[in-house]
């Protein structure tokens, strides 16, 4: 055993006499082997290091520094350290702590590191000696005080004190009046470590640990070691002697116990330093040991971004001598002599700051005068506003703000329960210097640290939620201003986070935020914080910084800040109100363009989604009025591209699905699966979101691979518990989305809604709003598949709400737009809704307010009570023409026609304008008239049901123009009703079924519509198929009795029918040669009066017929088409085409010649001068094709009526010539005939058809003309060369070229 210490010993001396060498990687490998050798047996290493370091005094004293280091680490890893040991490393420590070396301060504090290790194994003789050491009278060596420093120290600031936290921890909680600053970082404390202390304070004070907390290891964490180890019985009684001593002096604010872990932790827990400062307070009256004190704080350190402990533990010193001094005036003058030292580095300004906080903690008044004499002195004054330094002089006070700040934060939290009354002057102050200043990054981290501690001072007081403190909304003020100005390009500050939280603080105190700034306060928290660039580009923004910081760490505690923010605010106030509110400002940021944004702001309402799951504060019973919309936000984002928004919207929907199942009573029925269990069908794709097995394990997002489905399943199960206002909100919400500029927000908003009114549509009630809704976003919809969702939505909703929506759409009906006519081809997508949607229309129709009559001569009312029907009106006309209507509306024909006959005459009697008024100009895109919009209503109306015929005859008769006023409108109707009639159509029985209940009606413009028709029909054969004569009798007479005097002239005129007097037809028989005898009378209205009385007669007689007098009527009529008097021919020509109608299907041969002789005057007065001729002449062309069964009826209708130019012509030229090629000569002839028209246009109009017939018949015209035909046609063409038509001179000089060959030829 000797032996083997020996060879011990001399491996050791061997070691430590390599030391002396320079390179660095042999030092290192020579202290790692001391450190193994003293790890198995320490106490020879100690021996020979300690013999070799003072046997050999030649040693340099780089030498001799490592082998102090060797000392320190050996004996700090010592379990034990022998009291002869003890005695002698102390010795040797002080012995050269105060020794001058060419090594300076690194010599002196590798043995004062020293000292600290034996401290460890011999607490109270080491701070018995540096108490006695201290107190001698003389101000303390630098060493001495590095000591003191160490030991109040970080522990990571000393190697050996990070291995022991006990030793540490025991002298933190040993210093009196100290604590931990709450502005600085700390970590709660655990079983695995002990919390850490900054340089100046204790860290156990903040956190709530006392000396009753340490030695039982109990509260929020426990020491790793048992606090018997540090402390033997004899020091526990001395403790308790000091704690006993220091309550009678004043000192301590409450009694502690060794053994009570239940009792509060003491404000300030007495101990050796406590007395030291006490014994001190006789020193400030030295002149000597004070300007010492004071040269050693003002003294620079060798480097500014950290303090030497010997500084920091003298400006806690110097705040606990100050704290103890009875003095005011001593207190007053030294805290002014220690201000008027340099302010220009931040370790500076913080002891300074230290040092007056601690002196508040006993003069609250004194240092408050101080500082408010301070803050009002010349050199503040001038480092105010626009403060620019030109000397060092200068310098030294550019940041004294900064200062002054975080002393008044320091007051706050040494002053503790007196500190209440003071809040208010000290924020006063603060905000003081917050307008006062220029500021910089040192001040606004003096400001953010100064209020933490102010605010941290004020939570932890008792009695502060009783307090109201009238600084408040100034402070969040500044608060605001300051985050607002915060770049927002770049995070290279805790300031959003420092900021955040103390928002976080002053919201639990009173009085409370009102909604508008707490309003602001949120918008501009979550603009500076959620609007940050992505993490990418603010690190390259701190490529350049010497010591970038972590921007990654930096933004996540700021995100957690403004989680804890806003769970705070739902904390003070937990309502479903206050819940929305906050959302509501999250809600714009949950829309936003940008990916990295959406992801932030959903992050964040999952946060506070997930804090109301698991802590229960929202009252179930109080009506959760917006959860929809918050469910459409987060549907909508669980469609998002971005994986990550994806994952935390499914996440919050699971959280939200648990506070809806809460707020229904659902909980206790229905087991809630967690948000990380979200839906994922099941092996037999049983969706696990239904309600038939909530409790199944299901893999956490991570692991779910997201379909489009995932979310769709979650809201179908949570919409199962929704009210229907929330299912509104819902829906509100998707339609909302339809209008979104983003292409994935978009379709998943349609995709949406078409999943909500598949589940629900039918529960809906506001579906007026809905849709009309839908109306408005509809235009800003660019997805196909998103637009047809949203119709499609449109189409389920109308299974059950088509009243609701019918009336909604006729809101937005004049004019119907694009996206409007959209809609209503959704609404009749399905045709039994179509059907009723023609319904609902013809009742909203059938209303017809007149506008109310004043009777005092007042102006009538603004309302517009008509407008609904005008709009019912207009849709339908609209209707008419999409194909999903078409069979509704030819099913509906009867009840359209009549209501829009109806139509037409109530808007005549509201007498509204039907164009620009006089001096005024129409626009450009003006809206159609309501009295042209239901005209054309009832054009379409027969157009799109197939009864042209009908049309064609009120067309081409200029009928439509009787329906423009009240007078002519019955001879409108009529017309209409003759014309079916006359082309037999197929719809006369079904509107004879209607018109009876309407000769009932309450409105007499119905009964009035009904009884004009009526009469007209008694000339069909269909008729006497519904209805009996006797029947029919019974309805006339029925009709004589009604108000309408109208109405009873129709019916009166209505039982004077042939169909119920055979023998009257006789008797108009015999009235027609008379009448036929008088057209040759000379006056022109006599002749015209009497051709429209044959007309009539033609009429009357019905199915009678004319017989064999139908030749000389045609004959008669024939005569009078070229007649030199406009009106006579254009009643010759309507004559011969009401008698040509008459006699359809019955006519003899001899009529068939007459009407095809006709056809060239009827063909050539087209172009009369004459417009009623010319309207004449081109209806009874059209009733003479009709008559001789001309195909393609509808192409010449067609033409007819609405083409011009060559190319009709030469259609009707063709058709003429075609099928009655066997009267080709006749009709060359009558052309022939017509080139001596006096008529310049019949003449050309001649002179074209015989053209068209050269051109195309030219041997059968050189058969036809003789030489003076030839020479009249070469005569008439060389005119028409002169044409100002350029079609016409073309053909003009064509038709002359080629005549002269033909010609030449025949010559």
């Amino acid at each position: 055993m000797f032996l083997k210490e020996a060879y011990n010993a001399a491996i050791c001396f061997k070691a430590l006499r390599g030391l002396n060498g320079l390179d660095p990687h042999r030092l290192k490998h020579i202290v790692n082997k001391i450190k193994d050798m003293a790890h198995g047996a320490p106490n020879p290493v100690l021996e020979t290091t300690y013999h070799y370091f003072t046997d050999n005094p030649e040693l340099s004293n780089r030498h001799k520094l490592r082998l102090l280091q060797v000392l320190e680490t050996v004996i700090g890893a010592s379990e034990s350290l022998e009291e002869r040991w003890t005695e002698i490393f102390m010795k040797l420590a002080l012995e050269n702590m105060t020794k001058s070396t060419e090594l300076e301060e690194v010599y002196q504090d590798t043995a004062s590191n020293m000292l600290v290790a034996v401290c460890r194994h011999s607490w109270h003789r080491v701070t018995q000696h540096l108490e006695t050491e201290v107190l001698t009278g003389v101000f303390p060596h630098r060493s001495l005080l590095y000591v003191m420093g160490i030991l109040t120290s970080d522990r990571t600031s000393c190697p050996w004190v990070s291995r022991h936290p006990q030793a540490t921890l025991c002298l933190q909680t040993s210093m009196a009046g100290v604590e931990r600053d709450p502005a600085r970082s700390w970590q709660r404390p655990t079983t695995a470590h002990l919390p850490s202390a900054s340089p100046g304070w204790v860290e156990a004070a903040v956190k709530g640990w006392g000396p009753q907390h340490i030695l039982k290891g109990h509260a929020r964490g426990s020491p790793p070691f048992p606090i018997e180890k540090l402390f033997n019985q004899a020091e526990k009684a001395r403790w308790e002697e000091k704690l006993t001593k220091a309550r009678i002096a004043g000192l301590v604010q409450v009694s502690v116990s060794w053994e009570s872990p239940a009792l509060p932790t003491p404000t300030l827990p007495i101990p050796i330093y406590s007395q030291i400062a006490v014994k001190s307070v006789q020193f400030l009256n030295t002149d000597v040991w004070s300007k010492e004190l004071l040269w050693a704080l003002s003294k620079p350190d060798r480097t500014h971004y950290e303090q030497p402990p010997e500084k920091a533990f003298l400006f806690l010193y110097f705040g606990l001598i100050l704290q103890a001094e009875e003095n005011s005036v001593m207190v007053r003058t030294h805290l002014r002599t220690l201000l008027e030292t340099s302010h220009q580095w931040s370790k500076q300004r913080e002891g300074i700051a230290l040092t007056v906080g601690l002196a508040a903690a006993r003069h609250l008044d004194h240092v408050w005068a101080v500082l408010e004499q301070f803050g009002r002195s010349a050199p503040i004054k001038r480092s105010l506003h626009n403060f620019s330094p030109k000397t060092s002089e200068d310098l030294q006070w550019k940041w004294a703000t900064s200062t002054i700040l975080l002393a008044y934060g320091q007051m706050a939290v040494k002053a503790k329960a007196h500190i209440l009354p003071w809040v208010d002057n000290i924020l006063s102050r603060m905000i003081f210097y917050f307008h006062g200043s220029t500021w910089d990054e040192t001040l606004k981290q003096s400001f953010l640290t100064a209020i933490l501690m102010l605010v941290g001072a004020v939570s932890r007081n008792e009695g502060a939620h009783s307090y109201e403190f009238s600084q408040l909304p100034q402070l969040l003020e500044c608060l605001m201003a300051l985050m607002g100005e915060e770049p927002q390009d770049t995070l290279c500050t805790s300031t959003r986070e420092q900021t955040i939280h103390i928002v976080s603080s002053l919201c639990k105190l009173r009085p409370p935020l009102d909604s508008e700034k707490k309003s602001r306060l949120l918008s501009i928290c979550l603009h500076s914080v959620l609007a940050l660039p992505l993490l990418d580009v603010l690190e390259k923004h701190t490529c350049l910084f010497l010591e970038p910081p972590n921007v990654q760490t930096l933004y996540s505690k700021t995100s957690e800040a403004l989680d804890e923010m806003l769970q705070t605010f739902i904390t003070q106030n937990p309502t479903a109100d206050e819940l929305h509110f906050l959302l509501s400002h999250l809600y714009i940021w949950l829309v936003s363009e940008k990916a990295h944004e959406r992801q932030r702001a959903v992050h964040t309402c999952t946060a506070l989604l997930k804090f109301l799951s698991h802590n229960h504060y929202l009252d179930p019973k109080e009506d959760f009025k917006q959860i929809g919309q918050l469910m459409g936000m987060l549907g909508i984002l669980c469609q998002d591209p971005d994986r990550a928004t994806q994952l935390s919207s499914l996440q919050g929907l699971g959280h939200l699905y648990q506070l809806l199942l809460r707020h229904r009573a659902e909980a206790s029925k229905v087991e809630t699966l967690s948000p990380e269990q979200l839906s994922q069908a099941s092996k037999d794709e049983a969706p696990l979101w239904s309600s038939g097995d909530q409790t199944a394990t299901l893999p956490s997002p991570r692991k779910v691979a997201l379909s489009k489905d995932s979310s769709s399943q979650v809201i179908k199960e949570a919409m199962k518990h929704l009210t229907l206002a929330e299912l509104s909100h819902l829906i509100g919400t998707t339609i909302d989305g339809l209008g979104s500029t983003s292409t994935f927000r978009a379709q998943a908003a349609a995709n949406m809604l078409l999943t909500v009114i598949q589940e629900h549509g039918a529960e809906l009630e506001t579906v007026a709003n809905l849709g009309q809704a839908i109306h408005l976003q509809l235009c800003s919809v660019r997805l196909p598949q998103a637009k047809k969702n949203a119709l499609h939505a449109i189409t389920l909703l109308a299974r059950n709400h088509t009243p609701e929506l019918v009336a909604t759409f006729l809101d937005f009906s004049i004019p119907l737009d694009s996206h409007a006519s959209q809609l209503w081809r959704a609404l009749g997508a399905e045709q039994p809704v179509s059907r009723w949607v023609l319904a609902v229309l013809l009742a909203l129709l059938r209303e017809r307010p007149l506008p109310i009559e004043a009777n005092d001569g007042s102006p009538q009312p603004k309302e517009k009570t008509y407008l609904r029907s005008l709009a019912a009106m207009n849709t339908l006309h609209e209707l008419q023409i999409m194909q999903e209507f078409k069979k509704a509306v030819q099913e509906a024909y009867p009840q359209l026609l009549l209501a829009l006959l109806t139509q037409i005459h109530y808007i005549l009697e509201l007498s509204l304008p039907t164009g620009p008024q006089p001096g005024q100009q129409a626009p450009e895109a003006a809206t159609p008239s309501p009295q042209r919009t239901s005209l054309e209503a009832l054009k379409s109306l027969l157009c799109s049901t197939g009864h042209w015929q009908e049309f064609a005859h009120l067309e081409l008769q200029g009928t439509w123009e009787l329906f423009s006023t009240i007078p002519t409108y019955p001879q409108g109707v009529s017309l209409l009703a003759r014309a079916m009639v006359l082309n037999h159509c197929r719809q006369i029985k079904v509107v004879l079924s209607q018109l009876l209940p309407t000769l009932q009606s309450q409105e007499e413009r119905e009964r009035k519509v009904a009884i004009l028709i009526l009469t007209e029909f008694l000339y069909s054969p269909a008729l006497l198929e519904v209805l009996s004569k006797q029947d029919v009798l019974n309805v006339l007479a029925q009709s004589l009795r009604d108000p309408n005097p109208e109405v009873r002239v129709l019916s009166l005129q209505g039982l004077g029918n042939v169909l119920f007097h055979p023998d009257k037809g006789s008797l108009l028989h015999g009235q027609l040669p008379p009448f036929l005898s008088g057209f040759f009378q000379n006056s022109e209205p006599v002749v015209e009066h009497i051709m429209g009385t044959v007309s009539d007669v033609l009429h009357r007689l019905g199915a009678c017929g004319v017989g064999v007098q139908s030749l000389s009527i045609a004959i008669n009529a024939r005569s009078f088409f070229d007649d030199e008097r406009d009106r006579i021919r254009a009643a010759a020509m309507a004559l011969f085409g009401d008698l040509v109608a008459a006699m359809a299907g019955r006519e003899p041969s001899s009529l068939r010649t007459q009407v095809y002789q006709s056809m060239v005057p009827l063909l050539l007065h087209m172009k009369d001068r004459c417009p009623a001729v010319v309207t004449q002449a081109k209806f009874t062309f059209y009733r003479c094709a009709v008559l001789l069964h001309w195909p393609l009826r509808h192409t010449l209708f067609c033409s007819l009526a609405w083409e011009r130019g060559l190319s009709a012509r030469h259609f009707l030229w063709t058709c003429l010539m075609t099928h009655s090629q066997e009267k080709f000569s006749i009709h060359l002839a009558q052309a022939l005939s017509y080139l001596h028209s006096p008529h310049c246009h019949i003449k050309t109009w001649a002179a074209l058809f015989i053209g068209y017939t050269v051109c195309y018949h030219p041997r059968a015209v050189s058969q036809a003309v003789n030489d003076a035909d030839t020479k009249l046609l070469l005569c008439t063409f060389e005119d028409l060369k002169k044409d100002q038509e350029a079609g016409i001179r073309e053909f003009a000089t064509k038709q002359f070229s080629f005549l002269q060959e033909l010609a030449a030829r025949l010559q």
